[in-house]
């Protein structure tokens, strides 16, 4: 995988999901320490990785492939900008059952974050995701 920094922002191009998690988690181990580790962080941290995890995930399953992943913290929260292939926005299942696989990542994406927001981008669309650290 290559990353590339920008300023505060760092862009990743990830193969899978395991490798999205694994640039969040090093960006807030190098970023982010606003409060000592304990329950609170942990909980935030696991939120942050699973926004990361169901995005890539979508963009791969769903939308030809992940173009780049860019991660930054500001104000207090990770912003997540996933980019893909596909022009087509994300929706929600109507009712998805939880008994079956498939059709929870987005509610859950909504529920994590404080913000998500879809922008065009040259060939696909970009998803941008706010998830609050503390």
């Amino acid at each position: 995988m290559t990353t590339v920094r920008s300023g505060r922002d760092r862009t990743v191009f990830p193969l899978s999901a395991a490798e999205a998690r694994e640039e969040v988690r090093r960006l807030l181990e190098d970023e982010f320490c606003p409060m000592p580790p304990g329950p609170e962080h942990s909980v935030v941290v696991a939120d942050a990785l699973l926004v990361a995890s169901e995005l890539v995930t979508n963009a791969i399953r769903h939308a030809g492939g992940v173009t780049g992943v860019t991660l930054c913290i500001i104000e207090g929260a990770l912003r997540l900008s996933v980019t893909d292939r596909s022009p087509v926005r994300p929706c929600a299942l109507p009712g998805p059952d939880p008994l079956v696989p498939g059709g929870h990542g987005w509610p859950l994406v909504h529920r994590l974050s404080e913000e998500v927001t879809i922008t065009s981008a040259a060939e696909g669309k970009t998803i941008h995701a706010m998830v609050r650290l503390y």
